[in-house]
């Protein structure tokens, strides 16, 4: 809006030309073509366009002297466009002008002069008033660029803050079924069986209810204790890091592993998922010849997807063709949790499995 405002400015004081002139036909001609100008150099987007407007604006004032008194417009463009010695020479081709032609000489020189004066003052503060709105704008995007880097980086360490947590509960968890399971464990099933020896040499016949609770109460606490362990363990897999080890124990060939599920996915699931990497890594090993095997895991709204894909022969004929037990598993093991399991073998060997959420 600048430029319209500055341009505004230079015809509206080309008008005080009608202190020295009339306003007849000729003069609202010229300043039509003034407002053309303006325009026309505001639209037009080539650099060459704007110049030849301005020489044809300068040489038809040859024809029609009366243009000369919005000249000031004319340099106002050409400075706007770094065209500096074009600017110049327009004021002195006016000065030019106004000193040969009799009818605009009396008192116009001094006016056309102010009018090229305000011109340069007019385009050098809306210069500056571009800069720093320039560099304003420029300042608010770093800004917010810093700012959406800055969050981003906030939730990525957050992300990884709490991925750390849940990493380390589980070895919690693993290390306090592991205790339980070598200690406890051990000592109860120690315990029952000193407490069945004690039954089989026992002779007294008072001592055999006593003996025999015993043992059922040991019993009892070793089921327990069963329980508990199976439990913490279920609970403590990560499926990510379990898919890790099978690749870092895989050594045929490559192995790419792209993960995007959260940490809510439910024991059954991550086992299903880690047994059927397993048989299908041991089914590309022994038959597809690849050298590139890719594992994505994916969570969806409503279900969790695994696919594992190779660059290798395909076809899953020749893929555990005396019994099938492999690929039987895998599909036993999918089914039972209501999922499905696809196999194809056109351009590789791909293994997609997809397992519904557990319903709340």
């Amino acid at each position: 809006m600048g430029y319209f405002q500055d341009t505004g400015v230079l015809l509206l004081y080309g008008m005080t030309a009608l202190l020295w002139i009339k306003a007849d036909r000729s003069f609202i001609f010229v300043l039509l073509c003034a407002v053309v100008l303006s325009c026309g150099e505001y639209f037009f987007e080539r650099r060459l366009t704007k110049i030849l407007g301005c020489v044809v604006f300068a040489g038809t004032s040859f024809f029609i002297p009366e243009l000369v008194v919005f000249y000031p417009v004319m340099e106002y463009v050409l400075l706007k466009e770094k065209i500096r010695v074009a600017a110049l020479t327009g004021v002195i081709t006016g000065g030019i002008l106004l000193t040969g032609n009799t009818h605009l000489q009396n008192g116009m020189l001094l006016n056309f002069a102010f009018g090229c004066l305000l011109a340069v003052l007019l385009e050098r503060k809306t210069e500056k008033y571009d800069k720093m709105d320039r560099e304003f704008r420029k300042t608010i995007d770093e800004g917010e660029e810093k700012t959406l880097l800055l969050a981003e980086k906030n939730r990525a360490l957050i992300e990884k803050q709490n991925y750390e947590i849940y990493a380390a509960t589980l070895r919690e968890r693993n290390r306090i079924a592991r205790e339980i399971h070598d200690n406890v464990g051990h000592v109860l099933s120690r315990t029952i069986l000193l407490t069945g020896a004690a039954k089989a040499l026992n002779k007294d016949q008072n001592l055999d209810p006593i003996l025999n609770g015993l043992d059922d109460s040991l019993n009892s606490a070793m089921d327990s204790i069963r329980s508990s362990v199976h439990d913490l363990h279920d609970e403590a897999i990560n499926l990510q890091e379990e898919l890790k080890r099978i690749i870092r124990d895989f050594k045929y060939c490559k192995v790419e592993l792209k993960y995007d599920a959260s940490d809510k996915m439910d024991s059954n699931t991550k086992y299903c998922y880690a047994c059927v990497v397993k048989e299908a890594l041991s089914n590309i090993m022994k038959y597809s010849g690849a050298t590139y095997v890719k594992i994505t895991v994916r969570e969806h709204p409503a279900l969790y997807q695994l696919c594992v894909e190779d660059n290798g022969r395909g076809g899953t004929g020749n893929m555990d063709k005396n019994t099938g037990i492999g690929l039987k598993n895998m599909q036993d093991r999918v089914q039972a949790l209501n999922g499905t399991l696809r196999i194809e073998g056109e351009k590789g060997f791909r293994i997609f499995a997809m397992i519904p959420k557990e319903m709340p």
